[in-house]
């Protein structure tokens, strides 16, 4: 794999102290081939609605893990920050997340990219993967495109040249989709032309005055379909029985979990990869905890994924323990996801290491067979019958490893 190109960025003001120390020792202990340099970023402060909030939560921990980090394993780019500007041209892939998020420069290959506030504006060569608290798409995606968010705006100036799918609490579709539209939200806009069907799942549905489908519209509503008399219809309007209706919905809503899995899975590998290069001896001994003492971490992870959600109730039901019931439930929340990533962390360490001993210390393998573990660990947890097992044991390793380390720092 060729080396990490290193770009010259400029570390944005506000960043956490612990971004400067983590930065300061990866010099130190990186060859110069493998740096990462800070980003541009720009500081906001992004207001995330609940409909994505389990995957913008991942997007707050690369945040927390590091306000800035930008790699490139050519030709594709990783980005992650608080704030993140993307002005430099992508001749691969991108990889974005951040509390707000801006690619204001071509992508040559696909854009994955997930925040808190997003905005599209430059071309897109292939397909593009997005998901945001608020998404604007105002650049045109050469393939397809895959979307989901609390409010979804696909601009004027956006032109789909494959399929579009939406999920969303409102979607706005006002550029024009080449292929067939899908979509599944609380309301839904169509102002533009699809070249092909248009599959809608929504409380409302309205057609505007620029709408044109060269195909059919098949709707699910438990309003009239509010249709403009400028709205054209190539092919039937079509609306199922309400029977139908209830199975179309749990499909899209099917639909729908497996699209904010995927992202959320994209987080957590980002996450991964950010944290595994930016400090290789934290993840090294997470590993070598989990090598050497995986009963004690098991032991340690049980008690602290079953008792602590005890703990937080009983702290609830008391008016003096809200404080703290709160507090060790975000904590808790946070801790999940780190010990998803501390778990993949120590199976990338035995991949590497059955690896040629002159390339099984490189970060730049580490990063890859810590990104792939991830993806394996979510594919395992998804298997019926087995998966639910393999996500607790998962869950469990991460959280003792994390345990003992902590308690360890402590102790030093």
């Amino acid at each position: 794999m060729p080396a990490l190109r290193a770009r010259r960025h400029r570390e944005g003001s506000g960043s956490l102290n612990i971004a400067a120390l983590t930065a300061r020792a990866l010099q130190a202990r990186l060859p110069a081939r493998h740096r990462l340099r800070p980003v541009r970023t720009r500081g906001t402060r992004a207001r995330v609605p609940w409909r994505v909030g389990g995957v913008v939560a991942v997007t707050a921990l690369c945040s927390i893990a590091y306000p800035a980090a930008s790699a490139a394993v050519a030709p594709d780019r990783f980005v992650a920050g608080a704030g993140v500007v993307e002005r430099a041209p992508v001749d691969g892939d991108l990889f974005a997340a951040g509390g707000s998020v801006d690619v204001e420069a071509p992508v040559a290959g696909d854009a994955i990219v997930a925040g808190g506030t997003l905005r599209l504006d430059a071309p897109v060569g292939g397909s593009t993967y997005a998901a945001a608290g608020s998404l604007s798409l105002a650049g045109p995606v050469e393939r397809n495109a895959r979307l989901a968010g609390g409010h979804v705006r696909v601009e004027p100036s956006a032109r789909i040249g494959g399929n579009l799918t939406v999920a969303a609490g409102r979607a706005e579709l006002r550029g024009d989709v080449d292929g067939s539209f899908v979509a599944a939200a609380g309301s839904v806009l169509i102002d533009a032309r699809i070249g092909g069907d248009a599959d809608v799942t929504a409380g409302s549905i309205s057609l505007g005055p620029r709408a044109r489908i060269d195909g059919s519209l098949r709707y699910r509503s438990d309003e009239p379909l509010q249709r403009d008399p400028s709205a054209q219809v190539a092919e039937s309007v079509e609306r199922p029985h309400a029977a139908f209706a209830r199975e179309d919905v749990r499909r899209s809503m099917r639909g729908l979990g497996t699209v904010l899995w995927v992202l959320w899975t994209i987080g957590l590998t980002l996450l991964a990869a950010i944290v595994v290069a930016l400090v290789p001896r934290a993840a090294a001994t997470i590993a070598a905890s989990l090598r050497q003492r995986p009963g004690l971490s098991l032991a340690v992870g049980f008690v602290v994924l079953v008792c602590t959600p005890i703990v937080v109730v009983l702290s609830l039901v008391t008016v003096i323990g809200i404080p703290l019931g709160l507090t060790l439930l975000l904590v808790y929340l946070m801790l999940l996801p780190l010990a998803w990533v501390a778990a993949a962390i120590g199976i990338a360490d035995w991949i590497v290491s059955l690896l040629p001993s002159d390339s099984a210390g490189t970060v730049t393998r580490r990063v890859v067979a810590t990104a792939l573990s991830v993806v394996l660990l979510a594919l395992a947890s998804s298997a019926p019958w087995v998966g639910g097992w393999i996500a607790a044991v998962a869950l469990m390793a991460g959280l003792g490893t994390l345990a003992l380390q902590l308690r360890a720092l402590r102790a030093g």
